[in-house]
């Protein structure tokens, strides 16, 4: 250890044991200074504390659809409280609540409009989804404790993403993969704009999608660049639902589908761009760098694989990236969000070079990188 460091170290350990001093807490609310940082830090504390009561406010907001019923204007207490159900003295305590959080906000005496989070929801009903969908991860992290331990056999989120505890099996019917896959499909198209903006695919001619699910990035790929074309690899169940896709947007004749395993079985030939769309992440390292070597067997020598999912160490986004998927992938009983830096290792040890990471508009959301395969190095086999 560095002797910076070393002072670094002991400078930290005396912060962290005068602001654990209640003396010191009870001086720091007298000074202006002072006492602005410390009710910064209780504010702070507080919502960690109370960051699940927040997520229940939105939940029921949700579930009684109350910013489509703002959507077209303010309305009163009692003609929402009619309209929803709920009695008027407690759905004045919901208002109250969300019009705290932002969801709404009071407009004229006694009315209720959207506020600006509630009308950015209303605009992006993948998140409403989400929302729901989060019912499984909250019972899964009833007792953290035993999850962290490993004395959760069973959870919500390894039942709901089915492949998780499934690794490589192709017979998941079209009942197992239709919950995960119309959640994912849902929210592909905000995550296609970005990836698209980030890395516009005029350059190439033929996309493999891989862990494609029911062709939302593919399409959005195909009707932003009419001279590509795209095939989809998924479980075959999966594949099914992307060639009906395909079919409702006119695009059977550029576009097709093949069912199978990406870990288990060989990636169709060709194509001069393989896309990993928020796959990575749903997966170790070792069914990751398995993977990565597939893609490098199956691009053409001048092609490119593209990575795209919410990576550590993003500016302002560790909190979701660290805590809430660190926790999300814990109790799905497999995968990770990773570091540019962890990605490019294994993208190296696939047999990738040229690695770029491409600016994103939403890097909260995702971050692209692509890499083109090396000339000289040798992908390797498999690790099984």
């Amino acid at each position: 250890m560095s002797r910076r460091a070393a002072w670094l170290d002991v400078l930290r350990a005396r912060r962290d044991r005068l602001l654990a001093d209640p003396r010191f807490q009870r001086w720091s609310l007298r000074l202006p200074i002072a006492r602005w940082i410390a009710r910064r830090r209780m504010r702070a504390l507080f919502d960690l504390c109370s960051g699940f009561v927040y997520s229940q406010v939105l939940l029921a907001c949700v579930r009684l659809d109350l910013f489509r019923r703002l959507a077209d204007g303010p309305r009163t207490p009692s003609d929402l409280a009619a309209a929803t159900g709920v009695p008027r003295a407690s759905l004045d305590r919901l208002l109250e609540a969300a019009a705290s959080l932002r969801l709404v906000e009071t407009r004229r005496p006694d009315r209720y409009g959207l506020g600006p989070l509630g009308a950015a929801l209303l605009g992006n009903p993948s998140v409403a989804m989400m929302i729901e969908h989060h019912d499984a991860l909250y019972a899964d992290l009833h007792d953290p404790v035993a999850l962290l331990r490993g004395e959760v056999e069973t959870t919500e989120l390894g039942r709901f993403w089915a492949y998780s505890c499934h690794a490589g099996d192709t017979a998941l019917d079209a009942e197992q993969t239709a919950a995960y896959s119309d959640l994912m499909a849902a929210s592909q198209q905000m995550i296609a704009d970005r990836v698209l903006a980030a890395y516009p695919l005029r350059a190439h001619r033929r996309l493999l999608d891989v862990g494609g699910g029911a062709g939302a990035f593919a399409v959005a790929a195909l009707e932003a660049n009419p001279d590509l074309q795209a095939t989809v690899f998924d479980l075959p169940s999966v594949a099914e639902r992307a060639r009906r896709t395909f079919d409702e947007h006119g695009l059977a004749d550029r576009a097709r589908a093949f069912g199978g395993s990406f870990l288990d079985d060989p990636l169709p030939t060709g194509h001069d761009v393989i896309s990993l769309v928020r796959v990575l992440h749903d997966h170790d390292d070792a069914a990751v760098l398995r993977l990565l070597r597939a893609a490098r067997r199956a691009v053409t020598d001048d092609g490119r694989v593209l990575v795209a999912e919410p990576m550590r160490h993003t500016r302002s986004a560790e909190p979701v990236t660290a805590a809430y998927f660190g926790f999300y992938f814990l109790a799905m009983g497999q995968g990770r969000a990773r570091s540019p830096r962890r990605l490019e290792s294994l993208l190296r040890q696939a047999g990738f070079t040229a690695i770029r990471m491409h600016r994103s508009a939403a890097p909260l959301l995702v971050r692209v990188l692509t890499a083109r395969p090396s000339r000289t190095a040798d992908p390797g086999s498999d690790p099984g």
